[in-house]
């Protein structure tokens, strides 16, 4: 087994933390819901004209 150099260790390190970042922000950025909340069902099946409940 060969000595490793720090610098090629800190490389190293730095590329693992660098992909484990990007895979984390890849991963969270397809969460969540995108657009406003609509209550659900066709239109003109909606009975409740108020403002869809924020709770």
């Amino acid at each position: 087994m060969t000595a490793r150099r720090p610098a090629q260790v800190a490389i190293t390190t730095g590329l693992i933390a660098a992909m484990i970042g990007i895979a984390l922000a890849l991963g969270l950025s397809g969460c969540g819901k995108k657009g406003a909340p609509s209550p659900p069902g066709p239109a003109d099946e909606i009975h409740y004209p108020r403002i869809y409940p924020a709770q």
